[in-house]
């Protein structure tokens, strides 16, 4: 195994915390991942892994070379689709991780779209509403929607994601429609989450962000379910245009206390803080970027 490919085997292990799933990534064995890593220990004269019972992390030497590793290998790859001219036609496989509905709804199409533009390239797009390590896992670009906490990772934001107080028109005629912030601890309120006893919800009033009392009956962490019990009249939900948006239009669903919408959340690209960003990964994030616009399609009439 050459240096290069030495120096790849051994940053997947500190991201993967293994030799197994390391070798798995790279098509090796465990033994040749190791084989690799030992070698490089012996060209540098330092122990750059070390090894618990529960998984592999790098020591101090290590994480200085990880870094360096890290930039070399981004560097090397730049060069070869410049000189490749791979910046057009992009080639290798792109991990993608995303929220299941927002993924099955708009990111799909999209990627479909992007791959016919770029043939050459593979994606392997995994979608599921935990909270995941992008790096740990291996993943290129990990989409996710929110506000952001502060992070190691680069965030870049697509497009606004625009929130709503929705409820069909059969619960409102049945239990009136809410005229202020204060009437929702009197309604049957669907939130998003993994207890009902988060029994408040944050809104914007006079440019003020207020938290005000709900009456939470139901909760889940999938928006599909709160849309489902909406549009069957079991109470008022909080959710993005992303996925009411058509139901607003139709009239399944109606708009309430519009003028104290949920605050605004964001659909960011989050991906390594490399120095140089791999040429695909660029490119699929320009290319969302563009596709999803300021304003999104699916705020029309929302």
């Amino acid at each position: 195994m050459d240096k290069l490919e030495a120096m790849n085997a051994f940053v997947k292990v500190v991201a993967l915390g293994s030799y197994a799933e390391a070798g798995r990534t790279l098509g090796l064995t465990r033994s040749a991942v190791s084989k690799a890593v030992m070698e490089l220990e012996q060209l540098l004269g330092a122990r750059l892994l070390d090894l618990t019972t529960r998984r592999v992390s790098a020591t101090e030497a290590g994480l200085a070379y990880y870094e360096s590793c890290v930039d070399v290998l981004a560097r090397v790859e730049e060069t070869e689709m410049q000189v490749s001219r791979l910046h057009d036609e992009p080639k290798g496989v792109l991990k993608l991780n995303a929220p299941v509905s927002f993924g099955v709804l708009h990111l799909g199409p999209l990627i479909a779209a992007f791959m016919a533009q770029y043939p050459d390239l593979k994606i392997e797009l995994t979608l599921n509403d935990r909270f995941i390590d992008p790096i740990e896992e291996g993943f290129d670009v990990t989409i996710r929607i929110g506000v952001l906490a502060d992070s190691s990772l680069i965030a870049r934001k697509l497009v606004p994601a625009r929130r709503v107080f929705v409820a069909a028109p059969e619960y409102l005629k049945t239990a009136g429609t809410p005229r202020g912030p204060e009437d929702l601890a009197q309604h049957r309120c669907l939130n998003y989450g993994h207890t009902t006893t988060l029994q408040r919800w944050q809104l914007v009033s006079e440019g003020e962000t207020i938290n005000v009392a709900i009456n939470s009956v139901m909760c889940s962490n999938n928006g599909d379910v709160l849309r489902a019990a909406a549009l069957a009249g079991q109470g008022i939900a909080k959710l993005p245009t992303f996925l009411v948006g058509p139901d607003i239009k139709s009239g399944r669903l109606m708009v309430v206390l519009r003028e104290y919408p949920p605050t605004e959340l964001g659909v960011f690209a989050l991906y390594a803080p490399n120095r140089y960003l791999a040429a695909k990964t660029r490119l699929l994030i320009d290319f969302l970027t563009a596709r999803f616009g300021e304003r999104p399609a699916w705020d029309d009439r929302a």
